[in-house]
């Protein structure tokens, strides 16, 4: 993998106070490994090369929507590297071709390996068994946490992001915060709006980053993978006004609350603020077909 030889675009969102906010537009990085997931197999895929396996093989771990496995088995297809998926709910081993981020996965070259909900919270436990059977392969945990993908962060970071007051991003895993967290310049704050309902992501994001310079919103509107009327409405909202397209899981429930907070003055006058786009865009297609067997508004792409 290599660093992109152009400049990741900041976008201003206008605002009616004295304030500044802009986005920047990691989704625009890789047109199939987006955002963050770019930036977290970084490290991880060239450090895991360099070894020069004989037979090079990467598996990792996602639900049927997972923008992580989605984008692993993109990376899988461009440096011709066999992929497997460990994937959450065996129920859905025979009806995946129905799932668009799975379709396109397998497209992509990736095999999968359906295993039960009880079984998938005991990754640990998975983890050794594939270690055995797979022994020259690459186990990037779920979402692709680790201390490389922290590591792989700091290139979302850069000469143009050091005059901001404020450092935004969405949080599943953790990853990505605790690399902004890391890598931050020390008069910077961080935020982070967490999609999950999780309380261990605090320790969690402190233990990657070594840094108590973040703090953690709820923002998962009743859990991950929830997606309210009042969050499409704003998604739709948001592309018609900036042209700028958000998903329901993180970008779409991160920005709604960021604005939300800029709305109650909870930044001060005179603030810069800089959220991340992480990607995500994937996740839509199936977002759409949930909503629309739900009869309700879909969300414009």
């Amino acid at each position: 993998m290599k660093i992109p030889n152009f400049s990741i675009p900041l976008t201003e969102i206008p605002l009616q106070k004295n304030i500044q906010l802009f986005l920047k537009r990691e989704d625009l990085i890789h047109p199939h490994i987006s955002g963050n997931k770019y930036w977290k197999l970084f490290y991880n895929i060239n450090s895991y090369l360099k070894q020069n396996p004989i037979n090079p093989f990467i598996i990792t771990f996602g639900g049927a929507f997972s923008n992580h496995i989605a984008a692993t088995a993109a990376l899988g297809k461009e440096y011709n590297l066999k992929s497997l998926g460990i994937i959450r709910g065996e129920e859905i081993q025979y009806k995946w071709q129905l799932n668009p981020t799975l379709k396109l996965a397998h497209e992509n070259g990736m095999d999968f390996r359906f295993v039960t909900r009880s079984a998938y919270k005991d990754k640990d436990a998975l983890t050794k068994i594939l270690q055995k059977e797979f022994t020259d392969a690459l186990i990037i945990p779920e979402g692709g946490t680790n201390d490389q993908a922290v590591d792989g962060i700091q290139f979302m970071l850069a000469e143009e992001t050091k005059s901001f007051d404020y450092l935004c991003t969405a949080v599943g895993t953790g990853g990505t915060i605790a690399g902004i967290s890391k890598f931050a310049e020390k008069n910077q704050k961080v935020l982070g709006f967490k999609v999950v309902d999780d309380i261990s992501l605090n320790s969690t994001v402190l233990e990657l980053s070594n840094r108590n310079n973040f703090t953690l919103f709820e923002a998962h509107d009743g859990g991950y993978g929830k997606i309210s009327d009042q969050n499409i409405r704003f998604i739709n909202d948001f592309k018609e006004r900036y042209d700028i397209q958000l998903d329901p899981i993180y970008t779409g429930k991160m920005m709604r609350h960021l604005l939300k907070g800029i709305e109650e003055d909870y930044f001060p006058n005179g603030a810069k603020i800089l959220a991340f786009h992480t990607g995500g865009l994937q996740g839509i297609f199936g977002a759409n077909e949930l909503l629309k067997k739900q009869n309700r508004e879909l969300i414009r792409f």
